[in-house]
């Protein structure tokens, strides 16, 4: 498994428009990939999840890979994240 925290720099927080990007691009892996915020833990494939999470600018966020391509799926999350939000 591999995690990686990050702390949201975007002034909208996780908003629509990324939230679904990232989704999208969670989709392309076959590993488990998960968010969590404030101990609240979400299916990063599942868009209604992480909008659910409500993250503001500010906050930190935990993002979790586990399986067969996590290595691969964890590098390209963890640059869309650093990149757009």
């Amino acid at each position: 498994m591999k995690e990686f925290a990050y702390t949201i720099t975007d002034p909208e927080g996780i908003h629509a428009r990324p939230a679904g990007i990232f989704v999208k691009e969670a989709a392309k892996y076959a590993c488990a990939v998960t968010i969590s915020k404030d101990g609240k833990e979400v299916d990063a494939k599942r868009i209604f999840g992480v909008m659910g999470l409500g993250v503001k600018c500010g906050n930190e966020i935990v993002l979790k890979c586990d399986g067969e391509d996590e290595d691969a799926a964890m590098a390209e999350l963890q640059k869309f994240l650093q990149e757009n939000m």
